[in-house]
């Protein structure tokens, strides 16, 4: 393990494209070809996250779930087994509101491309989303079997998966001996120790009007932060603003909040619980975080209110 000098620190960074985000991976360090070297394990431990959960590659445990919807239980990895009994967990906590089965819906139904000019009907939309169900994934501990209950099934880790890479790649670094870091999925970070500076680290809230400007500054060492909002995918129908964030329960996009910032001490809670918050809605999503002690809440409506739970403040 290195010998920690505060005069000798400095911040070494790496971007990288991994499990379809920019993942920027950030080490404390006196010592740049160490801080590269653990980066590159790091990077390494993202890839063989992504591999276990990607629906992009056909032999990964997620398709194999996939294809067998319907048809019979399919034996999976501990990591892959945990992982859906934890995101079943989050889904019974939001009613529902995070659901893994959400690749259930047709590709057809949202594509938010500044063609789209008119919602489908309710009842379309109602057809499109009958198969998320969260209770209809059947897990069996014992064996370590998966199964989706009915055809045409599909779960999908896009709201939990990188935020599960971001505190797996800080375990390994930690292990590692860096004592110090950030690891940014693509706005979704988990940070830990201090910056070289020995100031704590701080985090922008990005403004809902314009992602590349920050509303307020949190700081916030060995904690994660994770942003969901209408700010960067949408679409404008009749003068009204859609976001890409779809209600499960009735195949329509959410409205009446911007942005969505949960944080936590797991990159992984804050990424899955921002976009069920979203779906509450305001009153809903803060009485719901408020009960949980160790999570905490900024919510932006669409008139730009500014909400937050009882345990933070902002500056």
């Amino acid at each position: 393990m290195q010998t920690i000098t505060k005069s000798a620190l400095l911040e070494y960074k790496q971007s990288q494209r991994l499990m379809g985000n920019t993942f920027e991976i950030t080490v404390v360090a006196d010592n740049e070809a160490w801080a590269k070297e653990k980066i590159g394990l790091a990077v390494a431990e993202i890839k063989r996250i992504e591999k276990l959960f990607t629906t992009f590659d056909d032999n990964s445990e997620t398709n194999l779930i996939n294809r067998n919807a319907g048809i019979q239980p399919v034996n999976v990895s501990t990591e892959v087994f945990n992982l859906i009994e934890r995101s079943l967990r989050i889904s019974a906590v939001t009613d529902g509101a995070f659901d893994i089965t959400y690749g259930s819906i047709d590709k057809g139904l949202w594509n938010f491309d500044r063609n789209m000019t008119r919602l489908p009907d309710k009842e379309t939309a109602r057809k499109m989303v009958r198969l998320i169900n969260y209770r209809n994934v059947l897990l069996d501990k014992a064996s370590g079997t998966v199964m989706l209950k009915e055809k045409g099934m599909r779960i999908g880790f896009g709201g939990i998966g990188k935020g599960y890479a971001a505190d797996m790649a800080k375990a390994l670094l930690i292990k590692e001996g860096v004592h110090s870091g950030i690891v940014n999925a693509s706005g979704d970070l988990v940070t830990w120790g201090r910056q070289a500076d020995q100031q704590p680290w701080t985090i922008g809230i990005a403004h809902p009007d314009d992602a590349r400007r920050a509303f307020s500054w949190l700081n916030i060492s060995d904690l994660a932060i994770a942003t969901s909002g209408n700010y960067e995918k949408y679409v404008m129908i009749d003068g009204k603003k859609y976001s890409h964030t779809i209600n499960p329960k009735t195949g329509l996009p959410v409205t009446g909040i911007k942005s969505v910032t949960i944080i936590s001490p797991y990159a992984e809670i804050a990424d899955a619980m921002a976009t069920p918050v979203m779906v509450m809605g305001v009153q809903a999503g803060l009485h719901l975080i408020n009960q949980i002690h160790y999570l905490s809440c900024i919510i932006v409506d669409e008139h730009n209110t500014i909400y937050s739970t009882k345990n933070i403040q902002l500056t």
